[in-house]
C-alpha cells in the first residue's frame, strides 16, 4: 500500500510538471522516446519509473530528479559546483556553458 501510495504521488508530480509546461503526453513520450502509455501509467502511479527513464523525463520536464521522487527542491545554492560557478567572470561562466553544450551535444548522439 506504501508502494502505491509512493506511485501516486510521483505521478501526480510528473502531472503537475507536464501540465505547467503546456506539454501532451505525446510530447513527453516522443522527446523521452517511449510510448504515451507508459507516460500515462507513471502519471496514474501505475507503474515505477525505470532510472534512464527518471533521468529523461527530468530532463524532459526541467526539474531535479530529487522533485520527482520526493517533491523536495535541490538546495542547488549550497552545491560546491555552483558556489564555484558564482565566483566566475561573465566571460569564465560563457566559457562553461559553452563546454557544456559541447559535452551535451556529444552525449545525445
Amino acid at each position: 500500500m506504501k508502494d502505491e501510495k509512493l506511485l501516486k504521488e510521483i505521478g501526480e508530480r510528473i502531472f503537475e510538471r507536464r501540465k505547467y509546461l503546456k506539454l501532451t503526453q505525446e510530447d513527453v513520450a516522443e522527446k523521452m522516446n517511449v510510448s504515451i502509455q507508459m507516460i500515462s501509467n507513471l502519471e496514474l502511479g501505475k507503474k515505477a519509473i525505470r532510472p534512464e527513464n527518471l533521468v529523461k523525463i527530468s530532463s524532459v520536464l526541467k526539474i531535479s530528479t530529487d522533485y520527482i521522487l520526493t517533491g523536495e527542491e535541490v538546495d542547488l545554492q549550497n552545491n560546491p559546483v555552483t558556489v564555484k560557478l558564482s565566483q566566475l567572470s561573465e566571460e569564465h561562466l560563457a566559457m562553461v556553458d559553452n563546454i557544456v553544450d559541447l559535452c551535451l551535444s556529444t552525449t545525445n548522439k
